[in-house]
């Protein structure tokens, strides 16, 4: 990357504002041990919510609630964000940030439990938009049930899918990469899907089901 090319990114990275409710929300993930996602991540959750006009949406992975507040931002004030996470504390700290964010308890459903588990009970393209922050070994199966659970022109957004930089990086053959780099391609390939890869934080990779 050129020098003007980081300096962009970085730019691009630092330019979202976050408010008191966000960083007490940093707060408690970093207490947590999670890593949240950064500001220019949730800038563009909050973007792609608002655009799909998602009515129900499902995210793998709750951590302290960063990316739910970021995508309850974006969707509508009838809107229902399902959120799964296999840490109960994690779950509380997400619910106090969706509370101080001032989102009525009625719009999110917190579930306790390996995704893997969860995810299977879901209805069927019943789903607006899925959002993926959890362990790459799992990913290929969140990635099938994700599809399963969108409906037609419903959104899939996976976080983390440039590894730090090493899925382009043929030479670069950890598991974790490996695991990203196929998905990537596999979503490239699937006719099922329209699919684009965005630089944002550590990427992003968007998907809308046709």
């Amino acid at each position: 990357m050129s020098a003007d090319k980081s300096t962009s990114w970085s730019y691009a990275e630092d330019l979202p504002a976050e408010d008191e409710v966000m960083l007490r929300a940093r707060e408690r993930s970093f207490e947590l041990g999670v890593t949240p996602i950064g500001p220019g991540v949730g800038a563009v959750l909050t973007v792609l919510a608002a655009a799909s006009k998602a009515q129900t949406a499902v995210e793998i992975g709750t951590g302290a609630g960063v990316s739910g507040v970021c995508l309850l931002r974006g969707l509508g004030p009838q809107s229902v964000l399902t959120t799964i996470d296999v840490d109960v504390e994690h779950l509380r700290a997400a619910r106090e940030a969706f509370s101080e964010a001032g989102s009525p308890a009625n719009r999110t459903r917190t579930i306790s439990g390996r995704a893997g588990d969860v995810l299977p009970r879901l209805t069927d393209r019943a789903y607006d938009l899925v959002f993926i922050d959890a362990d790459k070994p799992g990913l290929p199966g969140y990635v099938e049930q994700a599809i399963r659970l969108l409906k037609p022109a419903g959104l899939l957004i996976i976080n983390d899918a440039l590894d730090k930089d090493k899925v382009a990086n043929p030479a670069s053959r950890d598991a974790t990469t490996v695991v990203l780099r196929q998905v990537g391609k596999a979503l490239r390939d699937d006719d099922r899907l329209a699919s684009a890869m965005l630089p944002t934080g550590d990427g992003l990779l968007v998907a809308v089901k046709k």
